[in-house]
């Protein structure tokens, strides 16, 4: 790895240090008073959504292809993991290696998943595959309601609630900037050149229903992951909660933030997680609130707001550094 990418890495780690030790100290001081809890909530519920936006961007923001049932495969995460966190819960496995645990669990049975939906259904391309990826979610959503693993339709309760913040936010860290390093790596650049022309990537030999299925399994394990998170924050669930709304308000949180940037997911995640709580006075007008912001993005802003630019701290500082020397000639 060249060295100038390994000092943006290291410059970009510190301004993450520094990002948590501020809200560290925001939340254990209390700062916000009996708020407290309540914010830091907000801040867990942004966490897990960013990990699953993200992971959906690398569907449509990557490959290139419309999926409208990532709340499937976070569901599929979000109950294995509690079905595994329920068997092990009286071993005496101490709280953060069962986190840990659990969020593997999940990521691993959302992959399986992708995979077993996406070798048939990635040869479909446009709105044949998003009316497909609907018909998956919807599939899930009906057979949780019918196990009894899962609570029947009834609430799956008694999860242990193992989703710290200050856990859950090295891991929405850890998940992008793998998600991110995939988009930059050789493989990442080949879903790219089928995204740009399908039958010219196919004809130069690339395998494409390969570079499709794999990209598609690596989205559902991010997504499961996100999934474990969610499962182990609430404590509680229910199959309904996972519907085509929810797949409809993450794709909406990638548009608005730019399809193909990770940095339009992260602001337009946190952006939409923290829009019901500020709106919870207006909560039956929520969905009117998102889609005024989201026809606001098309028009003003087509690409998304940050289109597919990535933000980087030492970019940044590096501008600030040639601004201060034209200055100073």
């Amino acid at each position: 790895m060249p060295k100038k990418i390994k000092t943006n890495y290291l410059i970009n780690f510190i301004g993450l240090l520094v990002l948590f030790a501020v809200l560290y100290l925001l939340f254990e001081n209390g700062v916000f008073g009996a708020r407290t809890n309540y914010f830091k909530g907000i801040a867990t519920t942004a966490c897990y959504t960013i990990i699953v936006v993200a992971s959906l961007n690398l569907l449509v923001g990557i490959m290139g292809e419309f999926s409208l049932g990532h709340a499937g495969f976070m569901s599929v995460g979000a109950y294995a993991s509690a079905v595994l966190t329920n068997a092990v819960a009286d071993k005496g496995i101490p709280d953060f290696p069962l986190f840990l645990l659990a969020i593997v669990a999940g990521g691993i049975a959302a992959a399986i998943t992708g995979v077993l939906v996406g070798i048939p259904t990635l040869k479909l391309r446009g709105d044949y595959l998003a009316i497909v990826t609907v018909a998956f979610a919807e599939i899930i959503r009906v057979a949780f309601t019918n196990f009894e693993i899962t609570g029947g339709g009834r609430t799956m309760s008694g999860i242990t609630k193992l989703s710290d913040f200050y856990w859950v936010f090295w891991v929405m860290v850890v998940c992008v900037t793998i998600m991110y390093m995939f988009i930059r790596s050789r493989f990442g650049r080949t879903v790219k050149a089928i995204r740009e022309d399908y039958i010219a990537a196919a004809a130069s030999g690339v395998n494409v229903t390969f570079y499709k299925v794999m990209t598609f399994t690596i989205s559902a394990f991010f997504a499961g992951i996100g999934g474990a998170i969610y499962a182990h924050y609430m404590t509680a669930m229910i199959p309904t909660s996972f519907n085509f709304m929810y797949s409809a308000e993450f794709l909406t949180e990638v548009i608005i933030g730019g399809t193909g940037s990770l940095t339009g997911s992260i602001i337009g995640a946190a952006f939409l997680s923290a829009l019901p709580e500020a709106m919870r006075a207006f909560a039956r007008y929520r969905m009117l609130g998102y889609s005024i912001v989201l026809v606001l993005v098309m028009i003003f802003k087509p690409g998304g707001i940050f289109g597919t630019w990535e933000f980087s701290l030492s970019r940044v500082l590096g501008k600030l550094r040639g601004k201060n020397r034209k200055e100073a000639a």
